[in-house]
Order: structure tokens, then C-alpha cells, then sequence
């Protein structure tokens, strides 16, 4: 039997869920399709989920279309929630892109389907609510084409549009687009010899190749459209590959707390075949499986094992994280979204206690590790990086709901970085000057280009001394740079080890290992942060803030209204067209600013306007006072400070 690893994407309210209860009533998994208003789906199981009618958490059902296995995995909309969808593509065959006839393509569309291109994931797009009033389907088919440069194929046509009697009627695909990507099927459309056959055929090995996208028009609330979609899946997108007798290579996508609190691990098997009481390689260390479950006919099935290609729950593997490889590692795609650019700190109920509380954030940070938490043990407080508004309100209900915790929390800030502004220097001696480690470290600060991150590298002799104390500069450089002069992390800086020096292992006659007079790897992490911040506070840093490239489109006699508002939020528009009786303006706005506009574009707009945003770029802070971060370090800015906390002395 075929397999097919399956992810539904859209933007919010799209009615991804809802196609996905109408796909599994189809397949004759469920008797009776699900409301999303009324919290009774088959994906949506938290009760957060039912209660605010939104996917927050993937899910994954399985069902047969003929003698393919598709395990669906059901993927949030909101883009609070865009880490869950991230750790999804990694693992996908296909995917199914959900448009909303009547709101057609919007801002987390663009986004799902630029990212599905870029991956080269093959993905089908289906049109939902034809029967809505408002309904649109050429009109869907050029902002496909025109705003997300996609080349879609049309499998059909539509008529009864915006009523319960809209129909979707298949029809001969056109030729034209699939020629554009093949020149002998070129020729013989210029020659007139084209069969339908071979259109079909090549429709398939495009698609599979994700350079065209099929399109399919129904409803996924009175079924029409669905059974062609289904055809679609079937038929266009490729199974999932993989030989059972490799070697083990999985990935972990999803983890979760059973009812007992242990950990459960969603994993797609790439290559090998993983048994029960195996023991394999994951994270940092090993663990041994204890029980293996696969998802089958819309039930979660208890295996002994499971092999290439498929979908398991694995238990037993304390250690997990998402993203963590069992057995041989795939390559990494990195980050396909941006990272979260808001933080904000967590304020315990009167009666929360913080102990239990930081356990409840450690694990819902396990289960999504775009959410970082960041502790700050002198003023006994801990920060969350979030996407959102939406996404604070969700780990506000979780934390008591799962967890009978009550909490606030502060205001909503930008998370901003630090970049170096020039090239500095510092190197520490062994026994010169106020010195108190055994290691010698030299270090030079310089800019990199954005995006590179931290880099570090070497102008001495890797024999000049143990591999291991070099190990230990390097380790306690990138956790340094996580808080820099102003307490943000550090990035795009190319940091190099200048100079370096040890003392060999002393022992005296009958006596055992001298520790007194012999370096060890704690000198290095000790001198290393002094000499680091040294070099930073010679090259300076400037902290920049995130900045979102937004795209607002609004009636043009609402424009005199708007730009006022936006350059009072900091909003500068690039480009500034008119379609119409409409106005489009593209531009960047600081981050910490979106929610604000979002909330005000609706009243300026009587109620037209279309606001999208998304992460773009980080920019100098050019307004106001330099925003700072309280430390959560030893403060190596601090010398006596640090060498108290560190040593239990201020000096040599």
C-alpha cells in the first residue's frame, strides 16, 4: 500500500479544518462531520482549540483514498502559530493549500505558498466556500497567478457560484501553462499533436516537481468539489519514499505530555525500520523506545514497529525535542519562517507558585522551541518570545487550564539585537596583571554581513594547546554573545581567537593532580566572557529593532486619513499605487507597532481595508532612547561584580 504524508495549509478561517472533517467523512472515517463552531472536530482536540474555534496545535488523522495511506496533518492558520506549520513542511509529500473564494488570497496565503515553493513541496490548491455569498473564482485565479507569481492550472469550472448550489464541473486542462515547462510538449502543441494522455502525464510530473499547482473550486461545508480534490491527491501528488532496510533517519516534528505527563514524540521515518525496545541516538544522548503507536483508518494503532515513510507516536524518549533526528541526521533546511520578535514577561497570580510555574513554561517550551524562555534570577522573573497577541492569550488559557496556573503579563516589547559597529580587541595573560584564571585568551570583535549570524575562528595553532580548552572559548563565546552591552543578543559578528596559552598538568612527588597549578576548562569559560566584552565595548555595538514589511490596501479616499496614523507609528510606505477606487501602500513599520495599526486600520477604513504583515528586516534604532535589556548573566561588564560571583573574590 502507497503512502502519503499530507499537510492542510492555509490563512485563518480559510476552512482548513472544515475540508479536513469533510476529506475524513469521505473516507468513511467519521459518521458525522464536525463543526468548528461548536468545537466537535476530529484534528481540533485541546479544549483551547474548541473554544476559540482556531487550530493552534498540529494534528494527524489517517485515512485510505483507494490503496493510498494518507496521513493528514491538519496545521495552524493563525500566524501566532506559523513554528507549528514550520516543523510540518520538513516532513511533508504534498501539501493541500486552502483559499477562501470570498477573501481570496491573503497575507499568511502568500506566505505558506512562497515558502511550499521555495521547499519544492508539490501542493495542490482547493478554492473553499463556492457557496458563500461573494464568491469569486476567476478573480481568486488572477490573485493567484498576479500576487503570488504561482503557475496554477484550473482542473474545472464552477457554476451556482455564492449558493448552496454551487457545483464544480471538471474539465480538459490547459495546455498552455504545463508548456511553459516543457519544451517537446511545447512542440507538439505548436504541431497539433497532443494527446490527452499525455497532457494527464504531464500534469502529474509537473506537479510532483512543484513547478505547477492544480486548482480545485467546491465547499468544503456541502462536499462539492471534494471528490476530485481527493481524486487530486491521489492521483498528482507523489508517495512518500523510503527504503525500511536502510539505515534509521527520522525526524521529530511534534511533542506532547500524555496523561500521565510523559513525553510523546511524533516522528516521520525517512529511512530504516524503529521497533520497540530499540534504543537509538537523539538530541545529546540515546534513548530506548517503549512503545510505538501508527496512524491508521483514524485511529492511532499500538505497532511493534513502524518503517520508512510513515507516521509514528513514540514513547519512551525522555530526552526528546522537536526538530531532534533519530539515527542518521537529514540535512537542515534551517528556519523556513521568521523568528518571534516580541517578548514579553510572565507575572505570577497571587497564588501561583513559581517554582511550578517555570516547570509548566520549561514544557510548553519543549514543545515549541521558537518559544524561548529567558529566567532572570535576581529579579526572579522569566521573559517568553512570542509571535503574538493572539499566541500570549493561548499560553495565558493553557497555563490554567492544563496547569491550574493564573498569570498576567507586561507589556508586549520588540525583541531587538546587537551588531557590531567596528573591529575591537582584549586579550588576558596568564599571571599579568589582575588576571585571576589559568588561560591565556585574545579576541578580536568584528562586523559580519547580516543574516551570517556568529562565526568563530581561529589565528593560532589548534595545537597550541588541548582541543578541549579551545572547545570551551568557543562554547562560552556564543553564550556570552547572547547578551550583549546592552543585554541583547549579538549577531552577524565574526569573532577570531588572537591569542591562547595554558599551563600544562602539575603533580608533585606522591602527591596527585595539582589543580592549583595546572589550567583546566573552567579557567577558559571563566577569563573568556571579561575578555569578550572587552573587545565588544572597543568595537561598539548599536542595537537594532525588528521591522515588518507591511502591505495595506484600502479605498482611495480613506488615504488623506491613513497616512497620518501611519507616520505617527513609525510606518513608512515605499510604493504607493491606486487600482481602481483603491489604494495599495507597501512599506516597513516596526514590529512593535503592527498590532497597534491593526487594530486601527478597520475604523480608518470603514471596515475595507486589507492589512498584511510579516517580518522583514532588523534596522538601527534611530528614535527615542536606546532600548536596554536587564541582564540575566554573572554581567561580565561588571568586573568585580563578575569576578565575585564567578570566583567568590574581585580580583586576582
Amino acid at each position: 500500500m502507497h503512502l502519503l504524508n499530507l499537510g492542510i495549509l492555509a490563512h485563518v478561517d480559510a476552512g482548513k479544518t472544515s475540508l479536513t472533517e469533510r476529506l475524513l467523512h469521505s473516507a468513511g472515517i467519521i459518521d458525522e462531520i464536525g463543526s468548528v463552531d461548536a468545537g466537535s472536530t476530529q484534528t481540533d482536540t485541546l479544549a483551547l482549540e474548541r473554544q476559540r474555534g482556531i487550530t493552534i496545535k498540529s494534528a494527524v488523522v489517517s485515512f485510505p483514498v483507494d490503496d493510498v495511506t494518507v496521513n493528514l496533518i491538519d496545521t495552524p492558520g493563525h500566524p501566532d502559530f506559523i513554528a507549528e506549520v514550520e516543523r510540518v513542511l520538513g516532513v511533508l509529500d504534498g501539501a493541500v493549500l486552502v483559499v477562501s473564494a470570498v477573501e481570496g488570497v491573503q497575507a499568511q496565503t502568500r506566505i505558506l505558498l512562497r515558502t511550499l515553493r521555495r521547499l519544492r513541496i508539490p501542493t495542490l490548491v482547493f478554492v473553499n466556500k463556492t457557496d458563500r455569498r461573494g464568491a469569486r473564482d476567476t478573480g481568486v485565479l488572477r490573485e493567484l497567478t498576479e500576487r503570488l507569481s504561482a503557475p496554477v492550472v484550473p482542473m474545472g469550472t464552477v457554476t451556482g457560484l455564492g449558493t448552496r448550489e454551487a457545483a464544480f464541473h471538471p474539465a480538459p486542462v490547459r495546455e498552455d501553462v504545463l508548456t511553459e515547462h516543457d519544451d517537446d510538449l511545447l512542440a507538439a502543441y505548436v504541431e497539433g499533436t497532443l494527446t490527452p494522455g499525455r497532457v494527464r502525464a504531464a500534469l502529474v510530473a509537473q506537479t510532483r516537481r512543484a513547478l505547477v499547482h492544480p486548482v480545485y473550486f467546491g465547499s468544503a461545508a456541502t462536499g462539492a468539489g471534494v471528490p476530485e480534490l481527493v481524486r487530486g491527491i491521489k492521483e498528482l501528488l507523489p508517495a512518500a519514499e523510503g527504503d525500511p532496510e536502510g539505515p534509521l533517519s527520522a525526524t521529530v516534528f511534534k511533542v506532547e505530555r500524555g496523561p500521565a505527563g510523559e513525553k510523546i514524540a511524533y516522528a516521520r521515518l525517512f529511512s530504516g525500520t524503529l521497533r520497540v525496545r530499540d534504543r537509538v541516538p537523539c538530541g545529546d544522548g540515546e534513548g530506548r523506545v517503549t512503545a510505538i503507536g501508527v496512524f491508521d483508518h483514524g485511529t492511532d494503532v499500538r505497532h511493534e514497529s513502524v518503517p520508512a515513510g510513515r507516521i509514528a507516536r513514540l514513547w519512551g524518549l525522555t530526552d526528546i525535542r522537536v526538530g531532534d533526528s533519530l539515527g542518521a541526521p537529514r540535512a537542515r533546511h534551517g528556519h523556513f519562517f521568521a523568528p518571534p520578535t516580541l517578548e514579553t514577561v510572565v507575572v505570577p497570580g497571587p497564588d501561583t507558585d513559581r517554582r511550578s510555574l517555570h516547570l509548566a513554561l520549561t514544557q510548553l517550551a519543549e514543545q515549541d522551541p521558537l518559544i524561548g524562555l529567558r529566567h532572570d534570577e535576581v529579579r526572579q522573573e522569566t521573559s517568553v518570545s512570542l509571535y503574538g497577541e493572539v499566541q500570549k492569550e493561548v499560553v495565558q488559557a493553557t497555563l490554567a487550564d492544563e496547569y491550574g496556573l493564573h498569570v498576567s503579563f507586561r507589556e508586549t516589547t520588540p525583541l531587538c539585537v546587537e551588531r557590531p559597529v567596528g573591529s575591537g580587541a582584549a586579550a588576558e595573560f596568564i599571571k599579568k596583571g589582575v588576571n585571576p584564571f589559568l588561560a591565556t585568551v585574545g579576541l578580536r570583535v568584528e562586523p559580519a554581513p547580516p543574516g551570517t549570524g556568529v562565526t568563530f575562528a581561529l589565528e593560532v595553532e589548534l595545537g597550541a594547546m588541548p582541543y578541549a580548552f579551545f572547545k570551551a572559548v568557543e562554547d562560552t563565546v556564543r553564550a556570552t554573545l547572547g547578551q550583549g552591552l546592552h543585554g541583547w543578543q549579538v549577531t552577524d559578528c565574526a569573532v577570531t581567537m588572537t591569542h591562547s596559552g595554558y599551563w600544562p598538568r602539575q603533580s608533585h612527588a606522591h602527591q596527585g593532580f595539582d589543580k592549583s597549578m595546572s589550567s583546566t576548562g573552567y579557567d577558559f569559560r571563566g577569563l573568556t566572557p571579561l575578555v569578550l566584552v572587552e573587545a565588544l565595548r572597543r568595537a561598539g555595538t548599536r542595537v537594532h529593532e525588528p521591522m515588518h514589511r507591511f502591505r495595506l490596501e484600502a479605498p482611495a479616499d480613506t488615504l488623506g486619513g491613513l497616512l497620518p496614523v501611519l507616520a505617527a507609528q513609525r510606518a513608512v510606505p515605499r510604493t504607493t499605487r491606486t487600482r481602481g477606487g483603491r489604494c495599495v501602500l507597501e512599506g516597513a513599520v516596526p514590529a512593535a507597532r503592527v498590532h497597534g495599526l491593526e487594530q486601527r486600520i478597520p475604523g480608518l477604513t470603514r471596515g475595507e481595508g486589507e492589512w498584511e504583515s510579516a517580518f522583514d528586516h532588523y534596522a538601527p534604532v534611530a528614535h527615542g532612547t536606546v532600548p536596554e535589556r536587564p541582564r540575566t548573566d554573572h554581567n561580565p561588564l561588571n568586573r568585580k561584580e563578575y569576578l565575585l560571583n564567578v570566583t567568590g573574590r574581585t580580583g586576582a
